[in-house]
């Protein structure tokens, strides 16, 4: 498989996914502002949950609801806007449409024009519920129709890779906003607020109903141990570092230099502090600097990723 194909069907997982998790904290953020306090906003810790902070304060200034929405939306200028993320995957599929099924297309290109009408139409502002939803809903069909019309070859398996990579580190960025900067005040630790602000946690990552079925209470201790370590929710960083170990074993299966691959060595470390680690270690370590580090070896396997498949 060429490089370069490789590349493209990679960044489409990443992009998809990232676009879907976008959709997913935008519509929960905006249920958690009824239940705020008058006065109170979290608009500027979905920016820093998206890693977008300094670039929309660059740009905006103020971090209120219109502005946030546009520039996490529909934002040309911020590489990745909702309709940003769409438009590249939109576009490396075009350059690999032999590897993508038509199928696969067409969801995308129905994707990239919901984005392109709501742009013109203003219809975010409007109906901001129905909007993410539809998107949420397109990104779920996409992963669907390419699960069910894709040969599951090396193009699937970096397909799966760039999803894996994404979910495990947006996972981690959301949860690590939440434990160091959500709050206003420490003092607010078991309140009211801080137990909505959890459950909003769980539900901009699909996860309240699963957590609910093991957990009794929602507590930060809970839904972080849920979040990181939990062997059967499909969003986990558990369960994403797990696929992508799985991935990256199959797509270097039978090859000359598959011993000899760093990207697997390096998820796989991963994979082993996960699996042997306890949430009580990671709390008495200092959970904010422990997802610090699960971030920064994010950025080490999707840099040796980049060097020994698409470099």
């Amino acid at each position: 498989m060429l490089s370069r194909v490789a590349e493209r069907v990679y960044w489409i997982g990443r992009y998809v996914e990232r676009a879907e998790n976008t959709a997913r904290c935008i519509d929960v953020n905006l249920q958690l502002q009824l239940d705020l306090p008058s006065g109170e906003s979290s608009w500027e810790a979905l920016l820093q949950a998206m890693g977008s902070s300094e670039s929309f304060l660059k740009k905006y200034g103020r971090a209120t609801k219109e502005n946030v929405l546009n520039y996490l939306s529909l934002d040309p200028e911020n590489p990745n806007s909702i309709f940003s993320c769409i438009s590249q995957a939109r576009e490396n599929a075009r350059c690999v449409r032999e590897t993508c099924s038509s199928e696969m297309w067409t969801v995308l290109n129905r994707y990239y024009l919901l984005f392109k009408d709501a742009a013109v139409s203003k219809t975010i502002i409007e109906k901001t519920h129905d909007f993410f939803v539809s998107v949420k809903e397109l990104s779920q069909l996409f992963t669907g129709v390419a699960l069910g019309t894709m040969s599951h070859g090396e193009a699937w398996q970096f397909l799966k890779l760039g999803r894996m990579v994404e979910r495990a580190d947006q996972t981690s960025r959301i949860l690590d906003v939440k434990y160091f900067l959500l709050l206003p005040s420490p003092a607010l630790v078991g309140m009211a607020l801080d137990s909505v602000q959890w459950t909003a946690l769980l539900k901009s990552v699909s996860a309240f109903e699963m957590f609910r079925k093991r957990y009794s209470l929602v507590t930060p201790k809970n839904v972080s141990e849920f979040l990181i370590f939990d062997e059967e929710f499909p969003r986990s960083i558990r369960v994403a570092v797990a696929g992508e170990e799985a991935s990256l074993r199959r797509i270097v299966k039978g090859t000359s230099n598959g011993s000899d691959c760093e990207s697997i060595r390096a998820v796989g470390k991963l994979r082993a502090d996960l699996e042997f680690s306890t949430i009580d270690e990671y709390i008495q370590n200092g959970l904010h600097e422990t997802l610090d580090k699960i971030q920064r070896k994010m950025s080490v396997i999707h840099g040796a990723i980049t060097q020994e498949f698409f470099s």
